[in-house]
């Protein structure tokens, strides 16, 4: 089985190299290149799933619909339909750039994220098929839902999703709306 890879960035977002997805999260984690999504129903719920137990970097955080790495040569976007169909045995459709310039650090139980992370937006339909290696669990949530969580210190939301989800507030009053 091939090894998953990142690629890592330097400050001003160009890759410099690549490193093993496995070895490369930890106390002191190089800039890299990931994504975030969030999904969309067609009734406009969004799709929060909560990350699995056996994830390495912050194992059981609700967070947005999904999160990932694109690989060498991949972009964020063909990264974005990897991962849905990988995570939930999904296929996205109108996926389309939201924050393409979102970054951030964060740190839990001593492993720290430093990412380059574009957000996108995409419709998903029908229900999800999750991997329980990456979804422990998953919920339907209205955005006003899904904002109340984020102003609430105890959600147990992960941390880029409190980043983005009032930065995606800002570009109207429903992000799912394309």
């Amino acid at each position: 089985m091939e090894r998953e890879q990142v690629v890592l960035l330097d400050d001003d977002g160009r890759a410099v190299g690549v490193a093993d997805k496995a070895t490369v999260h930890g106390a002191r984690t190089p800039r890299h290149l990931a994504f975030s999504c969030y999904g969309f129903d067609e009734a406009g719920r969004l799709l929060v799933t909560r990350r699995s137990h056996r994830k390495r970097t912050f194992p059981l955080m609700w967070t947005n619909t999904c999160c990932g790495h694109p690989g060498p040569g991949e972009s964020p976007e063909e990264a974005v339909h990897r991962r849905l169909a990988d995570e939930l045995g999904m296929t996205p459709t109108d996926v389309r750039p939201a924050l393409p310039e979102f970054s951030y650090r964060a740190s839990f139980d001593g492993v720290e994220e430093n990412e380059l992370c574009p957000v996108f937006l995409c419709t998903l339909r029908g229900e999800p098929r999750p991997d329980p290696a990456e979804v422990e669990e998953w919920q339907w949530w209205s955005w006003p839902r899904f904002l109340d969580a984020v102003a609430d210190p105890a959600s147990g939301l992960s941390p880029w999703a409190r980043l983005q989800a009032p930065l995606l507030a800002e570009l109207g009053e429903h992000p799912s709306a394309g």
